[in-house]
């Protein structure tokens, strides 16, 4: 199966879920700094959850460069991966509402544990389908970054329940360490070039 179709889909959805999220901010009701300071929290969690939406789209390009081909359970896997983030735009919604209280912070950081799951399925069903000596396996090796990841979640979602904000400094921090697009991709990429 040709995996164009599959991109330009995953790309329309991550670019209709960040557009979602922008419509939820509105603007100040003044014209002054103290308005412009009052939006700071709606502002940080769209960057928070915009910064996510961008790794994935980001990580998701790089691993489907490194793929020829796709079979029906790629296609599943991919729309197991989409789902979860569809979930951002209202759970990054309800998290700035409510004002950052536990249920909310600890349902965004399930909803990121779910996303985080499902990116390392689909990252499987790719390899699955390429063998283990695919350029996909070898440049992801065991996957310590991702699997770290999601621990740092889970430990994001139960410090939700002491303190909401710790679990959010959680979330920025699993953010940060994604940033850059994944190098064992890049480098593998560009050592293939190269040959």
């Amino acid at each position: 199966m040709n995996k164009n179709r599959l991109e330009a889909f995953s790309d329309g959805i991550i670019a209709i879920l960040i557009t979602i999220m922008v419509f939820d901010i509105k603007p100040p009701a003044g014209s002054d700094f103290a308005a412009l300071a009052s939006v700071v929290p709606i502002i940080s969690t769209y960057v928070m959850s915009f910064l996510y939406l961008g790794i994935y789209w980001n990580n998701h390009h790089h691993m489907f460069v490194l793929v020829p081909r796709i079979n029906g359970a790629v296609l599943w896997a991919n729309l197991h991966l989409l789902f979860w983030l569809s979930f951002l735009p209202f759970t990054t919604n309800w998290l700035r509402s409510s004002g950052f209280q536990t249920i909310p912070a600890a349902l965004y950081g399930i909803v990121l544990l779910c996303a985080a799951i499902a990116f390392l399925i689909l990252q499987e069903s790719l390899i699955r389908i390429q063998g283990p000596q695919s350029p996909l396996k070898q440049a992801v090796g065991s996957d310590i970054k991702g699997k770290a990841s999601a621990l740092i979640y889970l430990l994001g979602i139960g410090l939700a329940f002491v303190n909401p904000y710790l679990s959010i400094a959680m979330y920025v921090f699993v953010s940060l360490i994604w940033l850059v697009p994944d190098q064992r991709i890049e480098t593998h990429f560009h050592s293939q070039e190269d040959q």
